[in-house]
């Protein structure tokens, strides 16, 4: 009896609809699952013969990924004993397969001389370990796509149709990474000439930068801009700005793209999950014809502000800003947006708001908020690496700042900081004393006399003078560069961030 006529293979319960009226395909023939069994059979052969040909596909190869399960367990036994450092041949493997019923019915140990005879060279046992797992991916698709039917079809379902098409992208974005045998090691030649690349971009631009730029000088100056692949977190308490902060650098990015014709800056997709995407758009009105966001809201508008909001809008509505303002997106739904984003308008930094309305995987939910915090923070520093892409992340402080004098943030103040600290390249806190200054106004004590009073809020009214209008962004961690602080402008009425011009005191522009 040949082997061909014994197999099994997996995933053999591929369905077909030839007879069944409900798929709306017509008569459709019965094929088989796609798999190559001289390929298995000839891998399997070359590393019994010789173990180093494992090494040429250990890294992305398993025994799922061969069509017929003896072969799976042949290839895994190999590979305990590789990794033991003992020797796979025909010796040292009959006696383990000897009392198998399923080995013997295929030939026994009869079988391992068979696969021998069929045997490639070294060199080529890389090239038969992609045809298998050509053939893997091949049959998976198609159990992908019978599961997306039946899941379409289904009445009872309780997913929604776009939950269902963000959990097939997922599902297709995994087989696409899984057993990716294109990465690895590179070169150190290869490595140099990207530091060398990366170099030359800040040298064209005079020095000022290599990554997308956030539109502040002061702060691009040491960050060196925003860089590919790294999560930055963006961390302050309620009330400091972190969503205008977030806002002004997504616009400025988005702005310089435009202006550049694509030359710096960079496409911006916004995750909004606090405020809409109409509030955002507002503040960045506000932000550029400088006309108080209050002021919009209630429609205390003067005819030439309006004017002047309307010619501003006519322009900034071809600036690449997309903003999804979805709620409570978890984070698969998340990737599988910013990866869609990526393919339609090739985006070049993305940005939260924030991390802790995202939505844990269910998996993660039985494990406690630590473990959320975790897995989601993980997967920002996934989806840079996977676009190549800054991903600023705005997280919110816990209380425990505030008991601090002056309540200058710090990392340990990250809500399980341990997960964020770690997986953040950079770590951003925004601190504006004009905010804690402003409610230490001192009130005046029955027994305190008139003098004293008057003296102690000149005090309170001269020091508030000195920080008014300003904010210090504090680089707490920096994996590529020095942490420090930085001085910036602000105005809260127009939600704006600019730089601070030391020559005329905070709060005026450049």
């Amino acid at each position: 009896m040949s082997t061909e006529n014994t197999i099994r293979l997996a995933d053999a319960g591929h369905h077909d609809n030839s007879e069944d009226p409900a798929s709306g395909l017509g008569a459709t023939p019965f094929r088989t699952l796609p798999y190559n069994i001289e390929a298995e059979k000839s891998l399997l052969g070359a590393i019994i013969t010789d173990n180093r040909a494992y090494e040429r596909v250990a890294e992305f190869l398993r025994a799922e990924h061969f069509a017929i399960s003896e072969h799976g367990r042949i290839f895994e036994t190999c590979r305990t004993l590789i990794d033991r450092a003992q020797t796979a041949n025909i010796v040292s493997l009959s006696p383990l397969f000897e009392q198998d019923e399923q080995f013997v019915a295929i030939g026994g140990p009869g079988y391992l001389a068979e696969l021998m005879a069929s045997a490639v060279t070294i060199i080529n046992s890389g090239e038969y370990g992609r045809i298998i797992y050509d053939a893997y991916l091949k049959r998976e698709l198609i159990a992908l796509g019978e599961d997306v039917v039946n899941s379409a079809y289904d009445p009872g379902v309780e997913t929604t149709a776009t939950e269902q098409i963000e959990g097939a992208e997922q599902h297709l974005y995994n087989l696409a990474t899984e057993g990716d045998f294109e990465g690895g090691f590179q070169d150190f030649r290869a490595a140099v000439l990207q530091a060398v690349h990366m170099a030359e971009a800040a040298h064209k631009r005079e020095g000022a930068l290599a990554g997308v730029t956030t539109g502040l000088r002061d702060l691009d100056q040491i960050l060196g801009g925003l860089h590919s692949s790294d999560l930055l977190i963006l961390a302050g308490r309620p009330s400091m700005g972190k969503t205008a902060l977030a806002t002004n650098i997504a616009y400025n990015a988005a702005y310089s793209h435009f202006k550049s014709g694509g030359e710096e800056g960079a496409v911006v997709g916004f995750f909004s999950l606090e405020m809409s995407a109409e509030q955002l758009a507002a503040r960045i009105l506000s932000e550029q014809v400088e006309i108080s966001s209050d002021s919009m809201r209630k429609g205390n508008l003067a005819n030439e502000e309006f004017n002047r909001l309307v010619v501003a809008s006519q322009e900034l509505h071809r600036i690449p800003l997309f903003i999804d303002d979805t709620p409570a997106l978890s984070v698969s739904a998340l990737r599988t947006r910013a990866r869609r984003l990526k393919r339609k308008h090739n985006v070049g930094m993305i940005v939260v708001d924030y991390l802790q309305l995202i939505s844990a995987n269910p998996g993660a939910r039985d494990n406690g908020r630590v473990q959320e915090v975790s897995e989601i923070t993980r997967g920002l520093k996934t989806l840079a690496k996977e676009l190549n892409v800054p991903v600023i992340a705005l997280s919110q402080l816990s209380r425990a700042v505030e008991q601090r004098d002056p309540p200058r943030p710090q990392l340990s103040d990250l809500r399980e900081s341990g997960s964020i600290e770690q997986d953040a390249d950079v770590v951003m806190f925004i601190y504006r004393e004009e905010y804690y200054m402003e409610r230490k106004k001192p009130s005046h004590r029955a027994d305190e006399d008139g003098s004293k009073f008057a003296e102690r809020e000149a005090r309170w009214e001269d020091t508030l003078q000195k920080v008014r209008n300003t904010a210090d962004i504090i680089i707490g961690k920096q994996r590529h560069g020095p942490i420090g602080d930085v001085k910036l402008a602000f105005f809260g009425q127009f939600t704006r961030f600019t730089d601070l011009d030391s020559h005329h005191g905070g709060g005026d522009y450049d």
